[in-house]
């Protein structure tokens, strides 16, 4: 049921997005944002559509939250793949965009994508009034100077401080770069729901560290062909990771106890919340 729920979701989605993306074009930029926002697990709007179907969102309203979740991380890839920062040539088994255009174009699409989430969340369907200035705001928080960007700030002074950091660091850090954008969309679907965002809250915090884990373990363990980027980067820098500091077994350890906390934050939702219980696992068997 979880598989054909997040196909089902992955579709949506993209469904969604081309027709939204439609209206702008086939310049070069317009041409990005669609490469940009192909393909991909969709956890983040799968996130969103789940969490709001608690609470009998309707499908339709929910998408706009789903999408603008999608295109804001859709941005931090293409801009964490350019030369200045991780220095990717592949993402998603094709090349990166500043590859396949160049970097002035790659920085615009990203900008762009930013920007469009923005312009979803704002859009009239995407819920009253309220709703969309807490669920702007509060992506604005998750994804600016506190939150992702402050993460991406903190990975980049990681490659050249005189000690690897500490296990501690390390979760702060994953926290906001890839942590923000896990626990955002649960908030949104407590916002669209009208619900207490706590229960959600803390399920999405454990599984944004388990997802940080299991990418650090198949950095280690994964095939770059299955994965569709480049591996073993970190380690080839130096860099401290969940498996560096833990080892192997501990880190997979660790995950799974995250995925048990996840699944207890799911009590109150009883069974709706089969999907999502699902999600936590897979986080941490995945391989790409």
């Amino acid at each position: 049921m979880f598989k054909k729920a997040l196909a089902q979701a992955q579709a949506d989605i993209s469904d969604f997005l081309a027709a939204e993306l439609a209206r702008f074009g086939d310049d070069r930029v317009a041409q990005g944002m669609r490469y940009a926002t192909d393909g991909g697990k969709r956890l983040r709007g799968f996130l969103v559509l789940e969490t709001s179907a608690l609470f009998g969102v309707a499908r339709e309203q929910a998408l706009f939250a789903a999408a603008a979740v999608e295109c804001l991380h859709a941005y931090s890839l293409v801009h964490d793949d350019l030369p200045c920062m991780d220095d990717d040539d592949l993402r998603r088994g094709q090349p990166t965009v500043h590859v396949k255009w160049d970097e002035a174009t790659a920085v615009l699409v990203g900008d762009a994508l930013q920007t469009f989430a923005f312009e979803l969340l704002a859009d009239q369907r995407a819920g009253d009034a309220d709703q969309r200035i807490e669920l702007v705001a509060s992506l604005a928080r998750a994804s600016g100077a506190q939150g992702m960007v402050l993460g991406q700030a903190q990975d980049i002074a990681a490659e050249t401080a005189q000690a690897p950091l500490t296990l501690d660091q390390i979760t702060e850090l994953q926290g906001n770069k890839t942590g923000r954008l896990i626990e955002w969309p649960a908030l949104a679907g407590a916002i669209l729901g009208r619900a207490d965002p706590a229960p959600l809250l803390a399920y999405a915090r454990a599984i944004g560290l388990a997802f940080q884990i299991a990418d650090d373990i198949l950095d280690v363990t994964g095939d770059a062909a299955t994965a569709g980027k480049a591996l073993q980067k970190d380690a080839a820098a130096g860099k401290a990771t969940f498996v560096s500091l833990l080892g192997l077994e501990g880190a997979q350890a660790r995950a799974a106890t995250l995925v048990a906390e996840a699944e207890a934050a799911l009590a109150p939702y009883g069974e709706k919340a089969h999907n999502l219980a699902a999600l936590a696992r897979y986080i941490i068997t995945r391989d790409k």
